[in-house]
């Protein structure tokens, strides 16, 4: 056991909030919205056929945001600001200027998911909900420090247990369940091939990759620490706190993606629904099937995610596009003294929560937010495999040869996930 989790048994009642903090919340909002519109029809299109794919996914997922992570805590800077010291400027600009795109389109999605949600438990309107949500964001990220913000993004974190709570509501097979996720049989078509990238590209997405990695940073400045390669010695009880949060941050995350599968595979599946285009119409489609209990459950945690997840898309595009210009990226700063970085944040959830007047389909704005996403993650999850494993970068905490293979795969797959998506794109 490390020095950290000792010391850290002597003061029980804070063990968790010590231990679990980027890595939590990184994990808790790759379970927006927009995701678990990807999981219900995944479970209500092929049942529990692609229950497998969360345990595919799992081991990929959390080699590549340890990357993150140890790069942002070893070096002091976020991500942007390293593959600045790689790549050509212009490639970066490009790069980041898609990130900003496809973080905008998922945001308008999740805030136009949470709106219809809170309409179909409370009644009112769809806009001004979602108005209610967009600001009630934006205000938090711009006025309240990170020091006070931060327990609030872990607090939100508890909403992902509606799903699990969902999924003992209703009446699963769990040997047929059980048994289709560890020996699945693949039905061989596009449909099926497609939803497998599907699920891939929601689980590994960029936006993610910048946000662990500046969180990082800003727990180190938060308790006045340096960063890891700038020590002579120490720091490996750092790496083992960022493994164990990451680690469960990512396990977490996916238990909620297979909780989604599970419940609309045996409710909407099992009764002949196959097709839904966004997590409220899933929430819907569970009413009239599981109860209001259940659906009440399923439609809050679609808000609780939301309000986790847009400070996250808002914040990585923030980040990325702060550290690119070399302007103060940091949610400790107060705002006149990191204009740009706020007025990103801001711009991003205004303008994602403009993006619902336009009649644009929620739809096409994910499909467009997955394309941007597959241009953008390959490239950057390559640079990052780099840098992870470059002794001159990170020095003595440079990637095990275990993390970095595994990081190498998730890439591959990742590249493939992304052909694939531009393949069925052309083909229409």
């Amino acid at each position: 056991m490390t020095d950290t989790i000792r010391s850290e048994v002597k003061k029980p009642k804070n063990l968790v909030l010590r231990l679990l903090g980027p890595g939590l919340v990184t994990g808790a909002a790759d379970d927006d919205p927009s995701g678990i519109a990807t999981y219900s029809q995944a479970g209500a299109q092929f049942g529990y056929g692609l229950l497998w794919t969360v345990f595919l996914t799992t081991p990929f997922m959390i080699a590549i945001q340890l990357v993150s992570a140890r790069i942002g805590r070893v070096t002091g800077k976020g991500l942007a600001a390293n593959v600045m010291e790689l790549a050509p400027r212009w490639l970066v600009l490009a790069l980041i200027f898609l990130l900003v795109t496809a973080n905008t389109f998922n945001i308008a999605a999740d805030i136009a998911a949470m709106g219809e949600s809170l309409s179909l438990v409370i009644g009112g309107l769809n806009h001004e909900h979602a108005l209610i949500f967009a600001s009630v964001s934006t205000l938090l990220q711009v006025f309240v420090p990170y020091r006070r913000y931060s327990p609030v993004l872990k607090f939100l974190t508890l909403s992902l247990f509606a799903y699990v709570a969902t999924a003992l509501t209703v009446r699963i097979p769990w040997s047929t369940a059980l048994l289709a996720a560890i020996w699945p049989s693949p039905v061989i078509n596009a449909d099926y091939f497609l939803m497998v990238v599907a699920v891939l590209g929601t689980t590994i997405s960029p936006y993610l990759f910048f946000w662990q990695a500046s969180q990082e940073v800003e727990e180190m400045k938060g308790k006045g620490r340096r960063p890891l390669r700038e020590l002579t010695k120490g720091g490996v009880t750092e790496i083992d706190r960022i493994e164990i949060d990451t680690t469960v941050g990512m396990i977490f995350s996916n238990v909620i993606a297979f909780s989604i599968i599970l419940t609309t595979a045996a409710v909407l599946n099992a009764h002949g629904v196959t097709n839904v285009n966004s997590a409220t119409q899933a929430a819907e489609a569970l009413r009239p099937l599981a109860g209001d209990f259940t659906f009440v459950l399923f439609a809050l945690g679609i808000i609780g995610t939301g309000l986790l997840a847009i400070p996250v898309l808002a914040g990585a595009a923030a980040y990325g596009v702060a550290e690119a210009f070399g302007w103060q990226a940091t949610l400790q700063a107060k705002a006149p003294d990191a204009v740009g970085f706020y007025t990103i944040i801001a711009a991003a959830t205004v303008i994602g929560f403009g993006l619902g007047f336009t009649g644009i389909d929620a739809i096409h704005m994910l499909v467009w937010s997955a394309v941007l996403n597959g241009i953008v993650a390959v490239p950057i999850m390559a640079m990052m495999m780099v840098i992870v494993a470059n002794a001159g970068l990170m020095g003595r905490f440079r990637a095990s040869s275990r993390l970095v293979v595994l990081g190498w795969i998730g890439t591959g797959l990742m590249a493939m996930a992304v052909i694939a998506l531009f393949w069925s794109s052309l083909a229409g």
